[in-house]
């Protein structure tokens, strides 16, 4: 059953709450109903697939299709795990930076971000935040990532500890030494980390996987299917939106809330990208819960088959997403039935839960 836009108001100005100390148990009686979906209570297998190769010219970043500036280094994707709680993870530093972004939500619909790094550095990252039961399953088809987090509920550590395929990096445990604590913020906020700081951790595991394979196909131009888009707003929760309004100036998406534009602590800038990936999931609550007395740990299902849009130079798609194995990349058909390409550059995947897309309101279209 959809939410409605009072419901989801409710749960996330809840959870706002519990940050600052009120009582959970009046949430949880407003989270929405679990949504019965085939359990995944083990790591992702290690096997390869038979999903077609996708690749990219020699010299060009794999994971944005854009020319090297020198080379495209010889190390694999770095994932790291950052905090977008309203006020308190604003704004995050390095997103600019990242070569792909995937805004997935978690408890209460408050969003976490994963932003991976590989062609590009940045000498901050953060807030720096735990790992979650949705990071291993999107990260696997980065074949062999360095995934990089700030502690966890127990089941989650270790799961993402024992993976075969991903090198582990707490930054509360065996990484401490890449993390330091800012003085502008309070904790849980204030843990940062940098990408050198991180890729010195494993030069060995670095060597041996080398760059990984693109997970995405590109085109120079959108399909004859695509229209014409101004805007897109996706209201997640109260005070959790992501607005993305096209700036034929800049040639980019740019990124902000209802409360103001978006910034990268990093730089000053504006957060911008070339797509944005709007992927519609069904989900479910885990049976391990983050907090005392909350809800289990919000999983996504990003494997199987759904709905979705893809947004690039100024206009939207919408398209079917398809992923057959949880190492395989989506795959997107337009109704045409064709092969949906992305714009060569950066990418920000957002992850929608379907009852999210289907409450009225919610995922707003401006021509």
């Amino acid at each position: 059953m959809a939410l409605s836009t009072k419901q989801r108001i409710g749960i996330a100005s809840g959870v706002v709450v519990a940050i600052v100390g009120a009582v959970v148990g009046i949430l949880l009686s407003r989270s929405p109903a679990p949504i019965a979906l085939r359990p995944t209570t083990t790591a992702p297998p290690t096997t390869t697939t038979t999903t077609p190769g996708l690749s990219v010219p020699f010299g060009y970043c794999p994971l944005t299709d854009i020319k090297a500036p020198t080379s495209v280094p010889n190390r694999p994707a770095l994932a790291i795990k950052v905090g977008n709680e309203p006020i308190t993870s604003r704004p995050q530093s390095g997103l600019n930076e990242a070569d792909i972004v995937f805004d997935t939500p978690a408890e209460g619909y408050i969003m976490r971000y994963v932003m991976v790094f590989q062609c590009q550095d940045a000498s901050a990252v953060g807030p720096d935040r735990s790992v979650r039961w949705v990071d291993w399953h999107i990260l696997r088809q980065l074949v062999h990532p360095v995934i990089a987090y700030a502690g966890g509920i127990g089941y989650n550590l270790n799961i993402v500890a024992g993976l075969k395929w991903a090198r582990a990096d707490n930054l509360l445990g065996n990484a401490g030494g890449a993390g330091y604590r800012t003085t502008n913020r309070s904790a849980p906020d204030n843990l940062y980390t940098s990408t050198s700081a991180l890729y010195a951790l494993s030069p060995g595991f670095n060597k041996k996987w080398g760059s990984p394979r693109p997970i995405f196909s590109y085109s120079a131009t959108p399909s004859s299917m695509a229209k014409p888009l101004a805007s897109v707003q996706i209201n997640f929760s109260y005070d959790t939106d992501a607005i993305w309004s096209w700036n034929k100036g800049l040639g980019k998406w740019v990124h902000a809330y209802t409360s103001g534009p978006d910034i990268d602590a990093l730089t000053g800038r504006p957060v911008v990208t070339d797509n944005v990936v709007v992927l519609v999931t069904k989900y479910r609550f885990g049976p391990y819960a983050e907090h005392i007395g909350g809800s289990g740990d919000f999983q996504s299902e990003t494997i199987g088959t759904g709905s979705g849009y893809i947004l690039r130079n100024g206009t939207t798609e919408k398209v079917t997403w398809t992923r057959r194995f949880v190492s395989d990349p989506w795959t997107f058909t337009g109704a045409d039935g064709k092969v949906v390409a992305l714009a060569p550059g950066k990418t920000f995947v957002e992850i929608v839960p379907n009852t999210t897309a289907a409450a009225k309101g919610a995922l707003t279209f401006t021509q």
